[in-house]
């Protein structure tokens, strides 16, 4: 790809984002020079067009205009129910800052920044961690929270849907905060029924003990099954390198 075929897309995706004529004139004009200088190609500096329009962000306030006021608001939800109500807000401009320290999802939304965001869920236990941001940050992907073993990530959707990531109209603050499964709802059902019994038949000691076996067997239970997937994908790979092999040399 030319320099001037990069910056044409470039400048197309930010202009997708809601980006001011000014500002991509003078960002474009920013980065030709500092391509001048270095002597390097556009797409080994700054990796692919899209993902480094999304990497750039939003619209810059010219200086001693007011900042509009951003939305807040903080909800959550549970394993079985987050990637699809990440999905719905995420198409209403909520934007995800970060996750607190009990799991919520802390968000905000711009008015004058009306982009839709795409998120997605990963494994990011342990080393996996690095191979994770390696692969998805190329494509425009950014952490924006951590629970648990999962990282959350998120991207806006013009990085893959075009002018379909913009956002005409915001649709008004959910009023609900907590938003669960079925399953989720079954299982607060039967923690709450059994919180009840432990506490009443066993006392206040007993219900702690009660507590700390469930939360181990919790971990147990994720610990053992990203240790079957890792040793699953462990064995695909060992596969495959024994397909690859060469055939080994006839006995005489």
């Amino acid at each position: 790809m030319t320099t001037d075929a990069y910056f044409e897309e470039l400048a197309a995706a930010l202009r997708t984002a809601g980006v001011p004529a000014e500002q991509i004139a003078s960002t474009v004009a920013d980065l030709r020079a500092h391509l001048a200088e270095t002597g390097t190609d556009a797409v080994e500096e700054f990796g692919p067009a899209t993902a480094f329009a999304a990497q750039l962000g939003g619209v810059v306030p010219p200086p001693g205009a007011p900042e509009e006021a951003a939305e807040s608001w903080t909800w959550t939800a549970d394993l079985f129910n987050d990637r699809r109500m990440l999905a719905i807000h995420g198409d209403q401009g909520w934007e995800v800052e970060s996750l607190d320290s009990v799991g919520r999802f802390v968000c905000r939304r711009a008015p004058g920044q009306a982009l839709r965001w795409e998120y997605r869920r990963e494994v990011i236990r342990g080393r996996r961690k690095d191979q994770v941001l390696a692969e998805l940050s190329p494509e425009g992907w950014e952490l924006c929270g951590e629970w648990m073993v999962y990282g959350y990530f998120k991207r806006p959707k013009a990085a893959s849907a075009g002018p379909a990531g913009a956002l005409d109209t915001l649709p008004a603050t959910p009023a609900q905060w907590l938003f669960l499964s079925r399953r989720g709802k079954a299982l607060l059902g039967c923690w709450m029924l059994l919180s009840a019994a432990a506490a009443l038949t066993l006392g206040l000691p007993g219900y702690v003990m009660l507590l700390m076996g469930l939360g181990a067997l919790v971990s147990s239970v994720v610990t053992s099954r990203l240790e079957t997937a890792r040793g699953e994908v462990a064995a695909a790979a060992a596969a495959r390198n024994a397909d690859d092999a060469p055939p080994a040399p006839p006995k005489h």
